[in-house]
């Protein structure tokens, strides 16, 4: 299950060049038969995100990719919101046993370097509680290269979204275990 916003719904690109989509893929080439869930909604920040949580998390959840922020960033939301929101999150997929892998993100510097600063700490202090796999930041590698990004120099192309799979696969293969043949 990938719960996110636009950058794991793949804003721009066809369905299937979406990241989550390419790791769908991944899976299957490894023999392991895995559906993966796109739960990612444009424009979404980590509130909305939990507000569609308890839907998100119906069925047989193997793990949850927790991409969400971006818009939280964007916008200059409260920092304690985000912390809020994305405690409840890894609280309740903890009650339900599913393993975690928490996908940092970035604010942009336009809100002041406390606030970047606060935002960063908010992911790492999350995951090092949580005891979750941790990607840093997201977007690592693809963000601020024009050849990685579509024009509106946020959402990754394809390249980039590639890029982008290949960081989550790092930490999702080893939480999914071998083929279920």
């Amino acid at each position: 299950m990938f719960l996110g916003d636009s950058l794991t719904a793949g804003l721009g690109l066809s369905t299937d060049k979406s990241f989550p989509s390419v790791i769908g893929r991944k899976l299957k080439d490894k023999g392991l038969d895995y559906e993966i869930i796109n739960a990612g909604v444009s424009g979404d920040t980590s509130a909305g995100g939990l507000r569609r949580l308890d839907w998100s998390l119906e069925g047989d959840v193997r793990a949850l990719i927790l991409a969400l922020g971006a818009n939280d960033g964007l916008r200059g939301l409260p920092i304690d919101d985000l912390e809020k929101n994305l405690t409840a999150v890894l609280d309740r997929a903890k009650a339900r046993g599913i393993p975690v892998i928490l996908a940092g993100m970035e604010a942009p510097p336009n809100n002041g370097i406390d606030y970047t600063t606060a935002f960063r700490q908010v992911y790492t202090d999350l995951a090092t509680r949580y005891q979750v796999r941790f990607i840093p930041f997201l977007l690592l590698g693809v963000a601020g290269d024009a050849s990685l990004n579509q024009a509106d120099g946020i959402h990754p192309n394809v390249r980039g979204a590639q890029i982008v799979a290949d960081l989550v696969w790092a930490e999702l293969e080893p939480v999914i275990g071998r083929p279920n043949r």
